[in-house]
């Protein structure tokens, strides 16, 4: 393999499942109150620009991505939307690489971009698994995957760790 590449969205059953709870939740009593005419315009008005905002905000979470490449160059990654471009680690600031399990609960606090002082950081969508970076400056980065055996493949074929230590 000459490079990997994955990506990772929050496309979980659950989640669409308490998506389509929120939404249902929300528009029933919308819909009660407007064909009420107990409501004046300017309430209603408030009901349906609360359903767009909480609309729009569970767009936003469907479009979240984690972006993850590996090639001759390093590792390439992007949290869009809230990185505009590729952050490249090359493989030459890198003392270790590799994959592996982890918590994102016990050890993140969770999913999504994640900092835990300021040598530990994590950027994951799902799962459990992640490539774990070790830079020479003693600051250590995870990035999650659904690939990782693809993901390793292609460290392996990059990253020679025994010319390292």
């Amino acid at each position: 393999m000459r490079f990997f590449k994955g990506t990772q969205r929050f496309n979980q059953w659950w989640l669409h499942l308490i998506n389509l709870l929120v939404l249902g939740i929300m528009v029933y009593p919308i819909y009660q109150a407007i064909n009420s005419g107990e409501l004046d315009s300017m309430a209603k008005n408030v009901l349906i620009l609360t359903f767009f905002f909480v609309l729009v905000i569970l767009v936003l979470v469907y479009r979240i991505a984690l972006s993850t490449q590996i090639d001759e160059k390093g590792i390439h990654f992007r949290f869009f939307p809230f990185q505009r471009n590729n952050k490249v680690i090359l493989w030459a600031d890198m003392d270790k690489c590799y994959t592996r399990k982890y918590s994102p609960i016990g050890e993140f606090g969770g999913w999504g971009y994640r900092g835990i002082g300021r040598k530990k950081k994590a950027y994951n969508i799902r799962g459990n698994m992640g490539i774990q970076v070790v830079l020479k400056t003693g600051k250590m980065l995870l990035i999650g995957t659904q690939k990782p055996n693809e993901a390793q493949q292609t460290i392996n074929r990059y990253f020679n760790q025994d010319e390292r230590i």
